[in-house]
């Protein structure tokens, strides 16, 4: 269970929302409490640095944000981040600086730490990305389960039930998804890994690993 904890995916200094991620153990607990964070935190920005847009959403001075973006609060967009062409932020998002919401990607119930990007085509739901993660174009969180019962999630011989219905992916820290990749709720990735293009992803994948298909991951042997 260390494996999955909080404190060895992320870098939480890499994080303005790290006072919510220090209350948890696991990540998938912190889900529920993602747009009671962002309204309360969004009190204490600087009316110098952010811009308040409106019905719960804010966004910093140096953030670009496309006109045809559609951005749903509550939400918190951070300094230099870019919210590209058709981005569609459906609320209780909280991205940090230096990130890119691409071109036709949806979000929507996601802390997504500095300088990640979700650029192209992108679904993110109920997840956490963190520090320096990189979704390739096309590669999805599904969040929940065809049969919509609360999300397990497997460790091994382990299986931990959340309680929660609907849960996607936790990516740690320099995390890199393969374009067209999918990963099914639940899905925990340590950090360091990469995953193939065209994956499809459950459980637990170890840090510092290469995903090449299901029953094939391998140890990273470069530096990382």
């Amino acid at each position: 269970m260390d494996r999955i904890k909080i404190k060895n995916l992320f870098s939480l200094e890499n994080t303005a929302a790290a006072p919510l991620l220090q209350k948890f153990e696991y990540p998938y607990e912190v889900l529920p409490h993602i747009s009671d964070f962002i309204i309360e935190y969004a009190k204490t920005l600087d009316p110098e640095r952010y811009d308040d847009l409106g019905d719960g959403v804010f966004a910093a001075k140096s953030a670009t944000i496309a006109k045809s973006a559609s951005i749903t609060g509550p939400c918190i967009i951070g300094e230099n981040t870019q919210v590209r062409h058709c981005a569609f932020i459906r609320g209780s998002v909280f991205v940090g600086d230096n990130c890119v919401v691409g071109n036709s990607s949806e979000v929507k119930n996601v802390i997504i730490f500095n300088n990640v990007q979700v650029p192209h085509y992108n679904y993110v739901g109920d997840s956490i990305l963190g520090y320096r993660s990189h979704m390739g174009a096309g590669s999805i969180t599904s969040n929940i389960k065809s049969d919509r019962t609360p999300v397990k999630i497997r460790l091994g011989d382990k299986v931990i039930e959340t309680g929660i219905r609907k849960i996607g992916a936790f990516l740690g820290d320099y995390v890199e998804i393969g374009c067209g990749s999918v990963m099914n709720p639940g899905t925990i990735i340590g950090k360091n890994t990469i995953v193939y293009p065209l994956s499809m992803l459950r459980g637990y994948v170890p840090e510092k690993s290469i995903y090449k298909n299901q029953g094939e991951v391998v140890k990273r042997l470069d530096e990382c």
